[in-house]
């Protein structure tokens, strides 16, 4: 009870919750006006849930999507739990279960038939401008949770255990998880709406990892200069960055020189460069893109008062 209030009290908590409610606001809004109007079946549960709506429907039943993915979601969710952790799936049960409510939310506060034209059977008018939209806006949203350990559910569910277990990019993930999906489109949809689902859900994988690769992506600098302690006092004092010292020997004059290499932002690399030139302070600088990090690089020294 006590690990749960101090977990309730803490800035994380709820920093990470109005970002995983931002977020599946955003995808909701993502389902609601580009997927469903034009009957797209992309490779996700709520795509899944479409075509069992649809199978319900020329039975003459009517099952609204938000339901099935509500219950799909939840069953899930236990896969979740046991399978990739108990934070993520914590987490995953808040986004999952919120997404078909946040469906009629949009439904309820701009209905799509006031903003789509009469006639239409999309929002865009086109399928091909639908499917870019929404895999953009879901991209966008799915980088963010999986940046804090959540998931929009569903497919995204599977996606991580595959990542997990085989150590698929989590892109390659969506878009096999995704592609079986797909197929039940058959079901419900022409041919021609199909491939184009099928294609969605590769360029969702695509734009996933894209995203993913500029939200992890950081400067992995070496520098090689005759003052590297202050180099190596602002990295530490004023960046608050660890960096790793290294005796190298000049191939060309046979000199002993010290290299230092550190893991940066875009920002403290910026800012870096900056105090170098304004210092006058000159060296041989290499930088490069890292976008895998694993151990405690985020967790900044605290500066001393």
């Amino acid at each position: 009870m006590n690990k749960l209030l101090e977990t309730l009290a803490s800035w994380k908590f709820w920093k990470e919750l109005f970002i995983m409610t931002t977020a599946m606001l955003i995808a909701a809004a993502a389902v609601y006006y580009f997927l469903m109007p034009s009957n797209l079946i992309i490779g996700s549960i709520t795509g899944l849930s479409m075509v069992i709506s649809g199978l319900f429907g020329l039975a003459g039943m009517t099952v609204k999507v938000s339901l099935v993915v509500t219950i799909i979601n939840a069953a899930l969710l236990i896969m979740a739990w046991f399978l990739i952790g108990h934070e993520f799936g914590a987490k995953t049960v808040y986004t999952a279960l919120i997404l078909g409510p946040f469906i009629e939310f949009w439904e309820k506060v701009l209905p799509v038939s006031k903003i789509m034209e009469p006639g239409s059977t999309s929002l865009m008018g086109d399928p091909w401008f639908d499917l870019l939209c929404f895999v953009l806006i879901l991209s966008a949203s799915q980088t963010i949770l999986f940046r804090i350990n959540a998931s929009t559910g569903g497919l995204d569910i599977l996606a991580k255990i595959i990542n997990k277990y085989l150590h698929f990019d989590i892109g390659t993930s969506v878009t096999v998880a995704g592609a079986l999906i797909c197929c039940t489109a058959f079901f419900i949809n022409p041919f021609r709406l199909v491939i184009i689902g099928i294609i969605g859900t590769w360029i969702n994988g695509l734009a996933l990892d894209y995203f993913t690769a500029g939200l992890n992506r950081r400067k992995r600098v070496c520098i090689i200069s005759s003052e590297h302690e202050r180099i190596r006092k602002y990295i530490i004092e004023d960046l608050q960055r660890g960096c790793s010292l290294y005796d190298v020997t000049g191939g060309y004059n046979g000199k002993q020189k010290v290299e230092i290499q550190a893991l940066l932002t875009q920002s403290e690399f910026a800012n870096l460069m900056n105090y170098l030139k304004e210092n006058d302070i000159h060296g041989f600088i290499t930088a490069g893109n890292v976008s895998e990090i694993y151990g405690d690089w985020n967790q900044k020294k605290k500066k001393k008062i």
